[in-house]
């Protein structure tokens, strides 16, 4: 295939990742036009084919970037026909996330602009609302788990912090992290009599 055809096939959603992949690199400011089509090895045109403008571009990359971390993540979890095994995978996978990606530290640096607030705001909704669901399911009432679902974002939120300023606290093996999780979880669940 000729580099011309190659450069012919970037889609928007090539476009939108490689603005996420610049966002984790150096923050919003690193979402330019031409660095990234430089990156891929195309042009400003490629672009303008796809997009009107930046904005529009960061607004396909914050769509992208929701629907990996939150819709994609819900929807394998689901799979499981257990609520608190739902919530123990979701915990194991959003841990090993947490320690090791660096957009949504990005978008939290930009949360003062509209659309990155936005999306940071339903981003935060949804995962409070479905670890609630998660919980209520398992038996607390609905304000419990509200409460406890609030309290498992936030517990995702500090590891993700803790991963940038002092990643030599958090746990390097296997059985280390799966220890932090299952803490984490148990902390969660209802109490057994």
């Amino acid at each position: 295939m000729a580099q011309g055809d190659a450069k012919a096939r970037l889609s928007a959603d090539d476009w939108a990742q490689a603005a996420l992949n610049a966002l984790a690199e150096g923050g919003l400011a690193a979402v330019a036009v031409e660095p990234i089509a430089k990156r891929l090895g195309t042009t400003k045109g490629s672009f303008y084919w796809h997009f009107k403008d930046r904005a529009a571009l960061i607004d396909a990359a914050l769509a992208r970037w929701e629907q990996r971390s939150t819709d994609d993540v819900i929807a394998e979890i689901a799979v499981e026909t257990d609520p608190a095994e739902r919530l123990h995978r979701l915990f194991a996978q959003v841990i090993d996330y947490a320690a090791t990606g660096r957009i949504e530290l990005a978008l939290l640096a930009s949360a003062d602009q509209p659309s990155v607030a936005a999306t940071l705001r339903r981003v935060a909704d949804r995962r409070i609302q479905y670890v609630a669901e998660l919980l209520h399911e398992l038996g607390l009432t609905a304000g419990q788990a509200r409460t406890r679902a609030v309290v498992a974002v936030s517990i995702y939120h500090g590891f993700n912090q803790l991963a940038r300023v002092s990643p030599d606290t958090l746990p390097t093996t296997e059985k280390q992290r799966r220890a932090l999780v299952d803490s984490a979880f148990e902390s969660l669940l209802p109490t057994r009599n």
